[in-house]
């Protein structure tokens, strides 16, 4: 099968063939059909999140059901299921004892521990899987598998703020943005600066105010969700959210966060990061997914162009997701 691998931070993924996978005791071999790009897949490449390598990225995968190990039952061949970063966790530690196997210490992801989608073919732990919800097809429901199950964790830390301010308008914002908007609430969109093509998709799906996030809001947010890598944006989404508000990091690596006043923080403003993700956050933001027909905007690239992809999202010239589709695979 083909595959882009990653051989060590800093190279460009190289084209490779290996053999296609056998699925082991509990786990399922998949046949690729789409493959999101994530932000994550930068930080592997650039060596800010340490990957097994070599190892073949990829964690928003869609596949058909090719193979089945022994053990594995409620699958059959053919099923469209989707595999997320979460690859698997030890289920016998505190943390995934208390429901938390997002903070287990030997958690597992796919496409950094493990080889992911972007492949033709993968393996994945069968109990790690999720079926796809009516309606999707595999290049659209590909973003729902971390920049929605990722920002849907981020987004329920929330809690029931109706003022959210979304920073870092991409895959994961977009998504947030739409289910925001069936749940009631205000959304208040900051892109980078300048960037007019986010700023254009955020009026599109319905914000009530968008901006750079080199600007303050029009009013004073409840929450800020913030998915751009950037640290700076810390102390600015302080200053935009409201005594008692909080401000959640969705991502799994931000630049350093600068130095601010006390003051920023007092009123009991909260700052939180997002670690992860759960099985239960992938059933419910799934459910929901049925229930809204969330639209995900996605740029397509073939498989072996998942170099021009990359370059791409670290541009900014992604509008929405940025999917890789194998030769062939998808209809």
């Amino acid at each position: 099968m083909l595959a882009m691998q990653l051989v060590a931070p800093g190279v460009p993924l190289r084209a490779v063939h290996l053999p296609v996978p056998a699925p082991l005791a509990g786990q399922v071999l998949l046949r690729v059909e789409a493959c999101g790009v994530c932000r994550t897949d930068l930080h592997l490449l650039d060596g800010e999140v340490a990957a097994a390598c070599p190892v073949v990225p990829g964690h928003e995968v869609v596949g058909r059901v090719a193979g089945l190990g022994p053990g594995v039952t409620g699958l059959r061949a053919g099923d469209l299921v989707g595999a997320g970063w979460l690859a698997g966790a030890c289920g016998a530690c505190r943390a995934c004892a208390s429901g938390a196997e997002n903070l287990c210490d030997a958690i597992r992801f796919n496409g950094c521990d493990n080889n992911g989608g972007y492949a033709e073919y993968m393996v994945a732990a069968a109990d790690y899987t999720y079926p796809i919800p009516p309606g999707y097809d595999a290049v659209h429901a590909a973003p729902l598998l971390c920049a929605g199950l990722i920002g849907y964790r981020t987004y329920a830390m929330a809690g029931a703020a109706e003022r959210l301010g979304l920073y870092g308008f991409g895959a994961a914002a977009h998504l947030l943005a739409q289910l925001a908007r069936y749940e009631g609430r205000q959304v208040y969109a900051f892109t980078r600066p300048g960037d007019l093509q986010a700023q254009a998709l955020a009026r599109q799906l319905g914000a009530a105010w968008v901006g750079g996030s080199d600007q303050p809001p029009p009013v004073a947010l409840d929450a800020a969700l913030i998915f751009a890598p950037d640290g700076a944006l810390v102390p600015r989404a302080l200053a935009a959210v409201r005594k008692g508000g909080a401000v959640i990091c969705g991502g799994i690596h931000m630049s350093d966060i600068p130095a601010f006043p006390y003051a920023l923080l007092w009123g009991e403003r909260t700052i939180r990061s997002v670690a992860n993700l759960t099985r239960a956050d992938a059933h419910a933001f799934l459910a929901l997914a049925a229930r809204y027909p969330l639209r995900a905007e996605v740029q397509t690239y073939p498989l072996e162009q998942a170099n021009a992809a990359l370059a791409d999202l670290r541009a900014g010239r992604v509008r929405g997701a940025a999917v890789l589709v194998p030769a062939g695979q998808c209809r």
